[in-house]
């Protein structure tokens, strides 16, 4: 784990980024973040469009032999 110093700026606070962590994050000058996004963006893996569709085939899982869809009552639904 990385730490990071907060500093005054101004009248408020300011934490400083490594360029390292900016790069990491996909962080450039100018943009805006919330305050939850270094959490996100470092809790998100990288992964390219196959690898996601992978892990995505990898959770289904079979349904029952006897299951049926029944467009009628679908559109009835609404």
């Amino acid at each position: 784990m990385e730490l990071l110093k907060v500093a005054k700026w101004g009248n408020g606070l300011a934490v400083r980024l490594p360029a390292k962590m900016a790069k990491e994050l996909g962080l450039q000058e100018g943009d805006v973040v919330t305050r939850d996004i270094l959490a996100l963006r470092k809790a998100l893996p990288k992964m390219t469009r196959e690898e996601a569709l992978a892990r995505i085939t990898a959770m289904q899982r079979p349904l029952p032999k006897d299951w049926k869809i029944d467009r009628n009552a679908a559109d009835m639904r609404g």
